[in-house]
């Protein structure tokens, strides 16, 4: 009972432990780095089988949160506050996923700096748990800031050659955009006299005060996710950013708006929600359609999957807003499948960026009579990326799809042009990189993926192809949490307007 009283803590704070490990670690030689690599790896997956065993006692018909930790802290104002529900326990798996694979993918190619860029990641683990755990908005917003400290650090020191124009614009971005975000916080306190999340969702704030409030969560989680027009950092820092900090950035950073959108957005402001949606589903659909075109002119492969990742972000804002089932399903669904395969995708680009030290589309060709392994793996991220049926791309993209027919059929049929689209850059670029004559000599003694690579490559390759074919664990895990989501929103709609109803 203890353990599962404090699980919650334990794998937010594991993390910032093994950071204090790896940071008393004697000696800045090869054997303290082979350590200090060690050290972090092992953390991360303890961390890892902690969050499957958290999920394994997870009750998914009880939609009240659970392993709750509820202590007074600072001034009574803001406290220690820890639980998960169905919406955010799977991103608390999908993070103890990805941190290890991260880890991993910069095994080999980070040599410089290695005790600071192994604290850097597990501080950052730390407090991207952080996020997804935490019942108080105060820390919310700490945990939700905190992230872009290590991330500007990964992005600044271990980035490519533009890395310092790269680091600053992210975090100004960013920052800018949750500042209205802490007005509206320090707002919802003088209202409701508490920053407890689990009161927070049960009090009525006047419609005219959601529309400010809203606007100014909005402007915080459309620049994390991003939407369109605020993307702007993210094609850049994504090709500045190490492999691993590329991984992490689209997998779990970009996430986190999402997640503040079904939190907050949704259950406490749900009639600015509803004034808003026509607006959020025209920014999502040019997203989808902007982006892809954007992409299909890329020559960098980094830049042309980050905007092929906010391209797939505007399908999950899309499904958000249709406030139904289906729709908040499958954004879910979609944000869980999009971060092993957007994960998986960057780690294979530094798979052949490791060998050939570029990341430009014309540098390659032929790669599948070399690497043969690499090109059947590539190929099934991109038909996931495309969502081909079969893959787990799919069914998040087809039930968000149902729900927005069922909103508005508009903005649904042009949002369908985007699959196709995708198709047409992803394919494109599977072509130009793994087909065609091998002529270059650069290319001619390049090696297929090693053991280390396929440990991380393999179980993302399993869990793109068993999701697609049998997404239950995750539907199964969300479903009652959404429904309970769904009928808040019903229930507290107001001025006068038709609540959106599941179908």
């Amino acid at each position: 009972m203890i353990f599962a009283n404090n699980i919650l803590t334990i794998i937010t704070f594991l993390p910032l432990l093994g950071a204090l490990f790896v940071m008393i670690v004697p000696g800045n030689d090869k054997l303290a780095y082979a350590n200090i690599k060690r050290i972090a790896l092992v953390t991360t997956l303890v961390t890892f089988a902690l969050t499957l065993v958290m999920w394994s006692m997870f009750d998914p018909q009880n939609t009240s949160f659970q392993f709750v930790q509820n202590h007074e802290w600072i001034g009574n104002v803001i406290g220690y506050r820890m639980g998960v529900d169905g919406i955010s326990v799977l991103f608390v798996v999908l993070t103890g996923l990805l941190m290890p694979m991260a880890i991993l993918a910069g095994w080999d190619s980070v040599t410089k700096r290695v005790r600071e860029y192994m604290i850097a990641f597990l501080v950052l683990e730390t407090l991207m748990l952080g996020v997804f755990t935490t019942l108080d908005l105060a820390m919310f917003y700490v945990f939700f800031e905190g992230g872009l400290i290590p991330m500007f650090l990964i992005i600044g020191i271990w980035g490519g050659k533009n890395r310092v124009q790269a680091s600053y614009k992210f975090f100004f971005y960013t920052f800018v955009g949750s500042v209205l975000m802490l007005l509206a916080i320090m707002a919802m306190y003088w209202y409701a006299g508490t920053l407890d999340i689990t009161k927070l969702l049960k009090v009525q704030f006047p419609p005219e005060m959601q529309i400010w409030l809203w606007i100014a969560f909005f402007a915080s989680f459309a620049v994390k996710m991003p939407m369109w027009p605020f993307h702007r950092w993210l094609p850049e820092a994504h090709v500045q950013a190490p492999t691993a900090g590329s991984v992490i950035l689209a997998a779990i950073l970009l996430k986190m708006g999402g997640y503040g959108f079904l939190r907050f957005s949704l259950p406490m402001f749900p009639d600015a929600s509803l004034y808003f949606a026509d607006f959020v589903f025209f920014l999502s659909v040019a997203a989808i359609i902007i982006t892809s075109l954007i992409a299909l002119v890329q020559t960098d492969i980094k830049k042309l999957i980050a905007y092929s990742s906010v391209a797939h972000m505007g399908f999950v804002t899309m499904g958000i807003f249709t406030a139904n089932v289906y729709g908040i399903e499958g954004a879910i669904f979609q944000m869980i499948s999009h971060g092993f395969i957007s994960g998986a995708l960057f780690i294979s680009v530094g798979v052949i960026y490791d060998r050939m030290h570029t990341r430009e589309i014309l540098a390659y060709g032929g790669l599948v009579e070399k690497m043969p392994k690499y090109a059947f793996a590539f190929m099934i991220f991109t038909m996931a990326n495309v969502g081909l049926p079969g893959t787990s791309g799919f069914v998040g993209e087809f039930l968000v799809l149902i729900a927005i027919f069922q909103v508005n059929v508009w903005f649904a049929a042009v949002a369908t042009l985007g699959v196709i689209l995708s198709a047409a850059y992803a394919l494109w670029l599977y072509r130009r990189v793994i087909f065609g004559a091998l002529t270059k000599e650069s290319l001619k003694s390049i090696l297929d993926m090693n053991p280390r690579e396929m440990a991380v490559i393999v179980p993302l390759l399993i869990l793109t192809i068993l999701f697609g074919f049998y997404p239950a664990p995750i539907l199964d895990t969300i479903a009652p949490s959404v429904e309970a989501l769904v009928n808040q929103i019903s229930q507290s709609v107001g001025m006068g307007a038709e609540p959106i109803l599941p179908h």
